[in-house]
């Protein structure tokens, strides 16, 4: 048959061969080229971000190229505003690609366009040249005929899909195909399958190890007409051959196209590029493990950090640990080392699910802002609160060297205290340092009766108080007041070997004071707390414990 006149009616003015393209997008050397290709149909979640961070490591890792590709063939599914939060997301936490590009602005690389409906002549170009060779034809079965097909496999126990005598387009004459067209039929394009499913083939994944699989007989849609474009399998070959793509990232559900694509990668004679399926990600619910979800935990989208005030670093690390095992022994080896130094392996992952943990966030977390300055934490949280809690950004600002100060208790020292997970937690854990802010439900604990609350403040603003004391003379008058307080001790061995005799100790006498103070019963140091809101805000907050 003559093929060639049927790929010419159906592209008439494609005039470029897939030579043309092999020149134009030549080989780029003993390179590593990762990418992220996202289908814009919805927001980018925990998911999609660990397989970024893997393509990321990957390529920085070996000097290579990592790039971001639009795969926005299905437009009909497209969600306004998901491309721009993709590249929101990569900027925000610094794995800005080295090639991209935005519809309607910049665009970084010379093997673009790296939007999917831009290379629509591209596409049909490679379309066109399987046509001619009798490797792919127009198919007219209509939704109606599919449904049957399908309901006749499924009654038979048969696998789903055109193959074999459900083809019936596959040795369609030419003539009649092109007549059909030129009346307006709407029409797909299927590869036509040398794949047996009857025959294995040895598929080789970085992270799954070798594989026998099953061959692919489907006579594959790779173009609709209706649309003028690809299908996803498609353009998943055309792109990441002209593009160089050496390595694939992509989760575990991808697995089951590993044959359309081999099939597809063989009839084209093209090289495939090295694959990694990622584990699932899963999390702990209650006693069950199961994978994590868009629907029912908002920890799966990436909007939930950036609301939260996770920085950039605790939420990058986190994906690090569940990416490979050793990575903690790394880190603690190398502190101050850019995770893309970590010499990450793909055999390394866990094939049975990578545990995604907040609670583990929460302690890298609180390890990496217990390190920062009171000037790196004070701008972390400016540009937090600026976006997040506005009132509570112009409060820290009314005075920038208290709110450090504030920030700063108990910060630059060997051991430093742990407050804070996230930018959020910050508010909640300092309000009490702002009178705009102070509004106290008092935490008494032992010391729970009023009129001795009452009287033990009264006696220590009086008699033991005195703002100039240092810290350790603040401390004495602590214990004095402890000791005049009948039945209170200061000597907390005495206290701990015999606590019946005594009705209390100097640091359940500590506690009212803070209590007063904080409207809290555990804060970072009493004196720092002290010394930062001085006298008077002493004396009014004491009088107005009723």
């Amino acid at each position: 048959m003559d093929y060639k006149k049927l790929a010419d009616f159906i592209f008439p003015d494609i005039t470029k061969t897939i030579e043309d393209y092999e020149k134009e997008y030549s080989e780029r050397g003993d390179v590593t080229v990762t990418r992220y290709a996202p289908s814009p149909t919805g927001f980018m979640h925990i998911g999609n971000f660990y397989s970024v961070v893997i393509d990321y490591v990957i390529a920085k890792r070996n000097n290579g190229i990592f790039y971001l590709r639009n795969e926005d063939t299905d437009q009909a599914r497209e969600v306004e505003g998901a491309v721009e939060y993709i590249m929101h997301v990569l900027n925000h936490y610094k794995l800005s690609p080295d090639e991209y590009e935005i519809k309607g602005g910049d665009t970084k690389g010379s093997y673009g366009p790296y939007i999917q409906s831009e290379r629509k002549d591209i596409y049909k170009c490679f379309i066109k040249y399987l046509i001619a060779e009798g490797k792919a034809y127009p198919c007219f079965l209509t939704a109606e005929e599919l449904e049957v097909i399908r309901d006749n496999q499924a009654k038979a126990k048969s696998r789903i899909g055109i193959y074999g005598k459900f083809a019936k387009y596959r040795d369609y004459p030419v003539d009649d195909a092109i007549e059909r067209i030129k009346n307006g039929e709407q029409f797909v394009v299927r590869l036509k399958s040398e794949g047996n499913f009857n025959h294995t083939f040895i598929f080789n994944d970085l992270a799954n190890g070798e594989m026998k699989l099953h061959e692919d007989d489907i006579d594959t849609i790779i173009y609709k007409s209706s649309t003028e474009l690809p299908t996803y399998h498609f353009a998943h070959l055309v792109d990441d051959h002209l593009m160089r793509t050496t390595h694939v990232v992509r989760g575990q559900e991808w697995m089951a196209s590993v044959p359309v694509h081999y099939n597809l990668f063989k009839t084209f004679g093209f090289k495939m590029p090295k694959y990694i399926h990622t584990p699932l990600i899963l999390k702990k619910d209650g006693e069950q493990v199961r994978k994590i979800s868009k629907r029912l935990d908002p920890e799966a989208r990436m909007t939930y950090y950036e609301e939260k005030g996770y920085p950039i670093y605790s939420v990058i690390e986190s994906i690090m640990t569940i990416a490979n095992s050793n990575y903690e022994a790394w880190r603690e080896g190398h502190p101050d080392a850019d995770f893309t130094e970590f010499e990450f392996s793909a055999k390394k992952m866990s094939p049975s699910g990578a545990l995604y943990d907040l609670d583990k966030l929460d302690n890298i977390s609180k390890n990496y802002i217990s390190r920062l300055t009171k000037d790196e934490v004070f701008e972390f949280l400016d540009e937090y609160t600026k976006e997040y809690d506005p009132e509570f950004n112009a409060i820290i600002n009314k005075d920038v060297d208290y709110t450090k100060a504030i920030l700063n208790i108990e910060r630059e020292q060997k051991k430093p205290r742990k407050d804070y997970a996230k930018w959020e937690d910050v508010k909640p854990a300092i309000s009490y340092m702002f009178d705009e802010l102070y509004n106290p439900t008092y935490e008494w604990v032992n010391i729970t009766d009023m009129d001795e609350i009452k009287s033990i403040l009264d006696k220590y603003i009086n008699n033991y108080y005195n703002e100039s004391d240092d810290k350790e003379t603040w401390f004495e008058h602590v214990k004095e007041l402890t000791e005049s307080l009948d039945g209170y001790t200061s000597n907390m061995k005495e206290y701990k070997e015999n606590p019946d005799n005594f009705k209390g100790n100097v640091a359940d006498v500590s506690t009212v004071i803070r209590v007063a103070l904080t409207g809290k019963n555990m804060t970072p140091d009493l004196y720092e707390i002290m010394k930062l809101l001085g006298k008077n805000r002493i004396i009014e907050r004491i009088n107005n414990i009723k």
